[in-house]
């Protein structure tokens, strides 16, 4: 009786067993039952009650068990549940670069005690991080970065002891770095993480010095474009295991620590753009540096240091704008890695000697903007060599090179191993090796690379070896990958565009694309030495192979089937009476759309009747323009306004251009959108910018412009491009938009007014050659209407003609007017409207033309008067008054200004006629991108003697 009584309690037994291991599979099933009710674009496998059973793509398990979900470039959209929290035996969760991924983190998912890696890159999470986080004892990666989170690091992140990388970049954090005070943790307890990455938030404070000691093994610290403040903790110094340390764009202030040099270790070490003070720092003894850059701080008046010429790792040394005086040493050019030196804008002097033995992989030495007055002629030397705006590049009659700023190029892209053109259809792209696929694409970036040299190929060739290593060693099918685009960003990033293609077949599946994701996104690939700390943003891929949905399982209730054969029933009844009713809704948006919309009568690629001809313009897809800016990449913008954002693109024909892209309730109407493509498909002169395409579709409204890499007029005589122009310069650009806007009314056909004429509407191209843009506002006038053309007022406050907004008769006399205001930012680089002062009636006040200079000094920019002689200003003065008279039929035509401008040039000694170039400016920037140049705002105007009310938006 007792052994069957033992044998009823075992069976009991091992039957409770089996019921609460299925309830903890039933656990893991509702936990992913609820992302599948929160999120869209889920595999289609994930059908049926087992994910382990049965196969779910992106999901691994051990024991029956849920411990792993890779969904890397999914293109899920949605939001997390807080029902997470139930898959109790995860270890992995990779949802990176999903940007359809919104919404906050739900606080519960710190119950899921056994995450080692929590992998969230790239998608659009927002709110604060929860920090319930710190509770996930076994985490080793957390990487939250390029994300939306805001609000302050949580200080519970203090209590992950296994942490290895932590990497919280490129959100919207704010507040200090939290530390442990005794009764709440801090990040200094994180002495065995190897990774600190902030950069590019809005952390700020101080630097706590209790962040670091010597028990720390950190390797990485980036805290980089920031708004830290207070002095670099001298406890710095204790991190001696220290490889990359970004500490720039901060508001750092003080002596950089004597003890810096103890980390002999660094490789890179960013302190620029901040406010530093006291001596240069000495690093000797930093021998294993390679990158350095402290540029842009108020260091003491120094010498030129000598650990210059003994740190033999070196490669790049920038040290813009620090104080430094002095001659430099030969020795420095000798450094056998050194391949950039940029020390513009300091006071060096003497003679420029780069020695004989200067190093082989030397390409670039600008030294713009100090006071070098001799160099040593080499023959045969190759490098780029910038002395403008030295004494040496200010004598008369000089043309060397080295007094030239020529425009370089880093483009690169993996090539190909003899691939025919044209033999893949149009959706596919041809790998290295001629293989026609749907690569996996997306953007690395490099966060402190230890060159600076992109145009060597070599290293680029390394960089594919190391991925494909790194694909192949994860047994991915990989066939190759192509590297293309090098650049650097806005914070000094190396950004590449990657493909990778695959292996045996024209497109990976589902499980592939979630394993190259996680190579990346989980730092399994480890790029060579000299690339630094990098991520990975992917693109979605659309592309899969092998897409089948397993389906429900059968079910043998016979209730079931027939209440699923009554709803399909009703369902596809539904769906008819829904299908006719969209289609009659459809038809009649299409009607009313064609009513409003500008564009219902153009077919842009045919010409017919009063519809106009596009010369040159091409019409891009979407698509196109999504793959050239890298999905329209933060990495690729380069401006904003209240019309949108403005990327930089390059086309597969490896041309650069600006797109700017109207955002939803942009101030530039579809009507506005049409009259800029028609104009400036009909313009071709080389003071015009040049329209290359434009995009219509989707609801998007994008032109495609030639890219001008040097900003508008408005940025360079306001300091803020870094660009110096002085009076010879002026005269050159003066004379380019007059000229631009003597084609636009004369030689156009027909003649166009531009409406719009103004400092942020004349463009800068590399040689600072002057270009007019933005068409927004642009009138065509016919020769039936050459007197005049009746329209609504629009405008800029500042430069519009009283004339036009008093009687609203548009003639080629206004855009005169405007020129004339633009003539007189010129001279004194002041706003048209600055603290209430109108710059016409500031200028009429002033003037005494019985006096040197009208009388003018005290109006005049600073920049132009220094150290140079004004030949010609009255007369330019004269001019600009002359196109502000009241009366249009009393100022001159643009033909008649172009002519004075050439003779005012003449007067100046300058050769009106001659090629424009740089030697008379100097750049304290390297190619610009844009801030304005394509804006329209909604304005005010305001002109001398009157206050008009607000016109009325565009």
């Amino acid at each position: 009786m007792g052994s069957r009584i033992q044998v009823f309690m075992m069976v009991i037994s091992i039957q409770m067993l089996v019921i609460a291991a299925q309830q903890r599979k039933n656990q893991d099933y509702v936990a992913l039952k609820a992302l599948m009710d929160n999120l869209n674009n889920l595999p289609p496998s994930w059908a049926g009650l087992d994910p382990c059973g049965e196969s779910w793509e992106g999901i691994m398990c051990t024991n029956s068990r849920v411990t792993s979900i890779k969904l890397a470039s999914m293109n899920l959209t949605g939001q997390l549940s807080g029902d997470l929290q139930y898959l109790y035996e995860l270890q992995i969760l990779d949802l990176s670069y999903n940007k359809g991924l919104t919404g906050p983190l739900p606080p519960p998912i710190g119950n899921m005690k056994k995450l080692s890696s929590l992998i969230l890159v790239g998608c659009s999470f927002s709110g604060l991080i929860p920090d319930t986080i710190g509770s996930l004892q076994q985490l080793v990666y957390l990487s939250l970065n390029s994300n939306s989170f805001t609000g302050p690091i949580p200080p519970s992140l203090g209590n992950l002891s296994n942490l290895y990388w932590l990497d919280l970049a490129d959100n919207k954090l704010t507040g200090t770095i939290p530390v442990s005070n005794g009764t709440t943790p801090g990040l200094d307890m994180l002495v065995h993480t190897k990774h600190f990455h902030f950069g590019s938030n809005q952390l700020n404070g101080e630097i706590p010095s209790k962040l670091f000691s010597s028990s720390m093994v950190l390797i990485h610290l980036l805290l980089e474009n920031n708004q830290l403040i207070g002095k670099i903790p001298a406890n710095l110094g204790l991190v001696q295991t220290l490889e990359v340390v970004r500490l720039d764009r901060n508001s750092l202030s003080g002596s950089v620590p004597s003890n810096l040099n103890n980390l002999s270790h660094v490789n890179e070490l960013f302190l620029s753009n901040n406010k530093l003070t006291g001596p240069i720092p000495n690093l000797t003894g930093m021998n294993f540096l390679n990158y350095v850059d402290m540029s842009n701080n108020t260091f003491d008046i120094s010498d030129v240091p000598r650990w210059f010429s003994t740190i033999l790792s070196l490669t790049t040394l920038k040290m813009e704008q620090t104080r430094l005086q002095g001659e430099l040493p030969v020795a420095l050019f000798s450094l056998p890695q050194l391949q950039t030196v940029i020390l513009r804008n300091n006071e060096i002097n003497g003679t420029l000697d780069i020695g004989s033995t200067y190093s082989n992989q030397l390409q670039l030495v600008d030294l713009q903007n100090n006071f070098i007055s001799g160099f040593t002629q080499r023959a045969g030397y190759n490098i780029e060599l910038i002395l403008v705006n030295n004494p040496i590049c200010q004598e008369t009659g000089t043309t060397e090179g080295y007094c030239t700023i020529k425009q370089s190029n880093s483009s690169y892209s993996t090539l190909a191993n003899n691939c025919l053109p044209g033999q893949c259809s149009s959706d596919q792209i041809s790998s290295p090796n001629c293989k026609c696929a749907y690569p996996y694409t997306g953007t690395l970036f490099f966060r402190s690379p230890s060159f600076s040299d992109l145009r060597n190929t070599s290293i680029y060739t390394i960089l594919q070896n190391s991925l494909m290593h790194s694909f192949q060693s994860s047994l991915l099918p990989v066939d190759s990958v192509s590297l293309s685009n090098p650049s650097k960003n806005l914070v000094d990033y190396l950004v590449l565009s990657l493909e990778v293609f695959p292996s045996g077949q024209d497109r990976f599946s589902r499980t592939e694309i979630s394993g190259i994701g996680f190579v990346l996104s989980n730092q399994t690939f480890k790029p060579p030495p000299m690339f630094g700390p990098f991520f990975f943003i992917g693109d979605p891929y659309g592309y899969f192979a092998g897409v089948t949905s397993s389906g429900t399982k059968k079910s043998s209730h016979t209730g079931i089937i027939i209440g699923a054969a009554a709803g399909a029933s009703v369902l596809v009844l539904l769906l008819l009476l829904a299908g006719f009713y969209a289609l009659h809704q459809k038809k009649r948006a299409e009607r009313a759309t064609k009513q409003n919309n500008p564009f219902g009568s153009w077919d842009p690629n045919k010409s017919s009747g009063s519809i106009p001809q596009l010369k040159g313009a091409r019409c891009f897809s979407f698509e196109e323009l999504k793959k050239c800016t890298n999905n329209f990449s933060d990495a690729n913008g380069i401006g904003s306004g209240g019309y949108g954002k403005v990327y930089r693109g390059t086309l597969p024909t490896g041309q650069l251009v600006a797109i700017k892209r109207a955002q939803q309730g942009s101030k530039q109407g579809g009507l506005e959108f049409k009259t800029e493509i028609e104009l400036l498909s009909r313009v071709h002169h080389k003071n015009v910018v040049s329209l290359v395409g434009f995009c219509f579709e989707q609801g998007e409204q994008m032109l495609v412009y030639e890219f001008i890499p040097n900003g508008t007029l408005r940025e360079s005589v306001s300091g803020k491009s870094g660009i110096r122009l002085d009076w010879a310069r002026r005269l050159r650009v003066a004379l380019g938009a007059a000229k631009g806007l003597q084609y636009l009314h004369v030689l156009a056909n027909p003649p166009i007014i531009h409406r719009d004429i103004k400092s942020n509407n004349i463009l800068l191209d590399e040689r600072l050659n002057a270009k007019v843009a933005d068409f927004g506002l642009s009138k065509l006038m016919g020769d039936a209407e050459k007197g005049h053309v009746t329209t609504q007022v629009k405008g800029t406050m500042g430069y519009l003609d009283p004339e036009y907004y008093m009687t609203q008769q548009l003639t080629e006399k206004s855009d005169v007017y405007s020129f004339g205001v633009l003539l007189l930012e010129l001279i004194t680089a002041r706003s048209p409207i600055e603290k209430g002062k109108y710059i016409v009636r500031e200028v009429k006040r002033a003037m005494d033309k019985t006096k040197d200079l009208y009388n003018l000094h005290g109006i005049l920019d600073p920049a132009i008067v220094l150290g140079t002689s004004l030949k010609g200003l009255e007369n330019f003065a004269d001019l600009a008054m002359s196109c502000v008279e009241e009366s249009g039929t009393d100022r001159p035509t643009m033909s008649e200004v172009v002519k004075e401008i050439e003779n005012i040039m003449q007067l100046a000694g300058l050769n009106p006629n001659a090629e424009s170039a740089s030697t008379s400016a100097s750049y304290e920037g390297a190619s610009r991108g844009y801030e304005h140049p394509y804006s329209n705002e909604s304005l005010f105007a305001y002109s001398g003697g009157f206050v008009p009310s607000r016109l009325e938006p565009q």
